[in-house]
C-alpha cells in the first residue's frame, strides 16, 4: 500500500475513533457516566458490537481515551487563557478557564474528578495531561511566590493539594447541585474568587 493510501486509512481510523468517543459522551450525558454500553455505542454508529474491538479492546479503554481527551482539553484551556495575561492574574485566569471548561464538559468532568466508574483507573499516558495541568498551576503559584504575594509553602505538597482540593471541590458542588447554571450565575462558581482569596490568606506573602 502506498504512503498516501496508508495515510487515508489512518485518517479514517482516527475519524472512527473520534466518532466512537463523541457518541460515548452523548450516551453518558443521558444514561450516566458509569452506564456506558458498548452495544448502545455500536447501535448508534450502525455497526456490530464486535467491530468496536477493532478500535477499543474494552469499555475501560474508551473511558481511558475519554479521560485523556478531557485532561488535554482542560490543560489547553488553562494554557490558552493565560496567553498575554499579566503574571499576577494568571492563577485566577487559569482557574476561571478550568471552571468554564468543567461547566461546558460536565460528562468528562465527572470522569476526571469523581470516581464514577467502578474499576476504572486512567493509564499513565491518559493521566499525563492532568499532571501537566497541575504543573502549570504550580508554575503560576510559584510566580506569585517569587513576586512575594504568596509564601513559599504555597508550592509545597500541602499547598498544591489544598489549592486543587478547594477549586475542584467548588466545581464538584456546582455540578452536583446546579448543573444547568452558567459559570456567572452558579451559586458555587460565584464563590471561586473568594476561595482563591482564602488560599492567598492561608499562604500570605510579604507583599500582599
Amino acid at each position: 500500500m502506498s504512503a498516501a493510501g496508508t495515510d487515508r486509512r489512518s485518517l479514517r481510523r482516527q475519524q472512527t475513533i473520534d466518532e466512537i468517543l463523541d457518541v460515548s459522551v452523548a450516551l453518558m450525558e443521558t444514561e450516566g457516566v458509569a452506564a456506558l454500553s458498548l452495544s448502545a455505542v455500536a447501535r448508534q454508529l450502525g455497526m456490530q458490537p464486535p467491530s468496536l474491538y477493532q478500535y477499543f479492546p474494552s469499555k475501560l479503554a474508551i473511558y481511558d481515551a475519554l479521560f485523556q481527551r478531557g485532561a488535554e482539553q482542560f490543560r489547553d484551556a488553562q494554557r490558552t487563557a493565560r496567553i498575554g495575561t499579566a503574571p499576577e492574574d494568571q492563577l485566577e485566569v487559569a482557574v476561571t478557564a478550568f471552571s468554564r471548561w468543567c461547566m461546558a464538559n460536565q460528562v468528562l468532568s465527572q470522569l476526571l474528578f469523581w470516581r464514577t466508574v467502578p474499576g476504572f483507573e486512567p493509564s499513565p499516558e491518559a493521566f499525563r495531561p492532568a499532571v501537566e495541568a497541575i504543573e502549570d498551576v504550580t508554575f503560576c503559584i510559584q510566580q506569585e511566590v517569587d513576586a512575594g504575594r504568596l509564601h513559599q509553602d504555597a508550592t509545597s505538597d500541602e499547598g498544591i493539594a489544598l489549592f486543587t482540593a478547594i477549586t475542584a471541590g467548588v466545581m464538584s458542588q456546582q455540578l452536583a447541585n446546579e448543573p444547568q447554571a452558567t459559570f456567572e450565575t452558579g451559586r458555587f462558581t460565584q464563590l471561586m474568587p473568594i476561595v482563591i482569596e482564602m488560599f492567598y490568606q492561608r499562604y500570605r506573602g510579604t507583599k500582599r
